[in-house]
C-alpha cells in the first residue's frame, strides 16, 4: 500500500467537530460462543471531526540542515519521550541514541557503532520499557539493549527460536507495558506473517497466532528465472500494542483483532468500509509510482521496468485503511487510506476509545510520520525538500 503522499511541511491547525455533524452511530457489542466481544461500528458521517486540536506548529523541532553534529540527523527511525519531557532519538545512521531535553537542546549520546556492551550494528528502533527505561533493538541477531533513564546500558539479550519453529527469525516490532517485546515473523515469500510476545530473557511468552499478509505475485522472466513482485494496492500487515493488548490486523479489510498476552483473542473491531476496486487509472498511477521509486538510469530502463509492473496484477480491492498506532490512553488511531490521485493535504484518523467504539476522526499535520502519541502530544518524524530530517512535537489538546 502506497499513498504517494508528498512530505511537505505545512502547519496545519485540526478542525473541531463541524455544528451541524453528527456524531457517530454507537458501537454494536456483541459476543461469541467464546465470549469475544465483536464491536461493529458504522461508517462515520462524511466531514465529522473529533473535538480535539493539533497545535498549528511543532512546539519543538529537532534538526538542522547544518550545525552541530547532534542536531544533524540521519535516518532517526525511532522517537520517544521520557516521564521528564526529554526526547530520545533512535539515529539509525549514527548507531547512537540522541537526548535532548524539553527545549531541544542535545544533552548526551549513549551506544554508538560497536559490538561492545550498549553498542549497535543496524540500529532500527526503541520503545519504552518498564521503569521509565529505554529498549533498543538491532541486527543482525535480534539483539535489545536496555539502558536506564540516565542512559546506563543494563543489560543486552536476544529472541531465542522456539523449539516449535526453529526456522523462524522473529524480529523486535514494539514493547507492552507490562515488559514483553512484541515479536513478528515475516518471511518474505510467504502470505502470512507470525506474531509472539516475547518475555525480558527473549523467550516466547505467548503466540498470538498467524495471520493474512502481502499478497504476492510470481512472475518467470526467463527459462530458469523468477521474480516476486508484491501485488498493487496489497493489504499490509498492521500490528500495535494498544493499552494491555495488542491489535493485529491487514490493510485489506478494515477488522482488528486484539490479543491478550496470553495470546487468547479478546475483541474483533470492525468498522464499515466498502470494498472498492482500483480503477484503470489508478493501476496505472500505482505502475508509474513503482517506475520512479526505482530509480531508473535511463529511458530505456524505465520502459523495462513499466512493461514490469504492468504484468503484475493488482489485488482486488483498494486497501481499507493505511496504518494503525495506538496512543498513551488506550485510544487506537486508524490511518484512512488514500487512493492515488486522492491524496488529502492532511492523512484524517479513525480514532476508537479504549473498548473499541468510533469516536470519530482527527486529521494530522502533512507530512509527519507518527512516532508516539502522548496524552498532550504527538511526537512524530519528517523531512523537507532536501532531505533534512526533523523529529518534531506537536501540542494535542483533547
Amino acid at each position: 500500500m502506497h499513498t504517494m503522499r508528498a512530505m511537505t511541511l505545512i502547519a496545519l491547525a485540526a478542525s473541531a467537530c463541524e455544528p451541524d455533524a453528527a456524531p457517530p452511530s454507537p458501537a454494536t457489542t456483541e459476543r461469541d460462543s467464546a465470549d469475544i466481544a465483536i464491536v461493529e461500528n458504522a461508517r462515520p458521517p462524511e466531514g465529522i471531526r473529533l473535538p480535539w486540536r493539533i497545535g498549528p506548529e511543532p512546539s519543538l523541532s529537532i534538526g538542522v540542515a547544518e550545525g552541530d553534529d547532534p542536531y544533524m540527523l540521519f535516518r532517526a527511525w525511532g522517537a520517544l519521550r521520557l516521564q521528564d519531557g526529554r526526547i530520545v532519538l533512535a539515529n539509525a545512521g549514527t548507531q547512537e541514541l540522541r537526548v535532548f531535553d524539553s527545549e531541544g537542546t542535545h544533552l548526551a549520546t549513549w551506544g554508538g557503532r560497536g559490538e561492545g556492551p550498549g553498542e549497535f550494528t543496524g540500529l532500527t528502533g526503541l520503545a519504552h520499557w518498564p521503569g521509565d527505561s529505554i529498549a533498543a533493538w538491532y541486527a543482525p541477531r535480534s539483539g535489545i539493549a536496555v539502558f536506564d533513564a540516565q542512559g546506563n546500558h543494563g543489560r543486552t539479550f536476544s529472541l531465542i527460536n522456539d523449539d516449535a519453529s526453529p526456522m523462524q527469525h522473529f524480529w523486535p516490532e514494539g514493547t507492552t507495558a507490562d515488559g514483553s517485546v512484541l515479536a513478528v515473523h515475516r518471511p518474505e515469500v510467504a502470505d502470512t506473517f507470525a506474531v509472539q510476545l516475547r518475555d525480558g530473557e527473549g523467550r516466547v511468552r505467548s503466540s498470538l497466532g498467524a495471520h493474512p499478509g502481502y499478497e504476492w505475485h510470481i512472475a518467470n522472466e526467463g527459462t530458469d528465472r523468477r521474480r516476486l513482485y508484491l501485488k498493487g494496492f496489497s493489504g499490509e500487515p498492521a500490528w500495535t500494542p494498544w493499552g494491555d493488548l495488542v491489535a493485529i490486523a491487514n490493510t485489506s479489510r478494515y477488522e482488528i483483532r486484539a490479543f491478550a498476552a496470553d495470546g487468547a483473542l479478546a475483541r474483533i473491531v470492525r468498522r464499515d468500509h466498502p470494498a472498492r476496486p482500483p480503477t484503470a487509472e489508478e493501476i496505472e498511477a500505482h505502475i508509474e509510482w513503482e517506475v520512479a521509486r526505482n530509480s531508473p538510469a535511463t529511458e530505456a530502463e524505465a520502459n523495462r521496468l513499466r512493461r514490469a509492473f504492468q504484468a503484475v496484477p493488482a489485488a482486488d480491492n483498494l486497501p481499507a485503511f493505511a496504518s494503525m498506532t495506538a496512543d498513551a490512553t488506550g485510544h487506537l488511531w486508524v490511518e484512512e487510506y488514500e487512493a492515488p490521485g486522492e491524496e488529502a493535504v492532511a492523512p484524517l484518523w479513525s480514532v476508537f476509545d479504549p473498548a473499541g467504539s468510533l469516536l470519530g476522526m482527527i486529521e494530522t499535520p502533512p507530512g509527519l510520520r507518527i512516532r508516539e502519541i502522548g496524552e498532550d502530544y504527538i511526537l512524530a518524524w519528517t523531512s523537507n525538500e532536501l532531505g533534512v530530517e526533523f523529529v518534531q512535537l506537536w501540542p494535542l489538546e483533547r
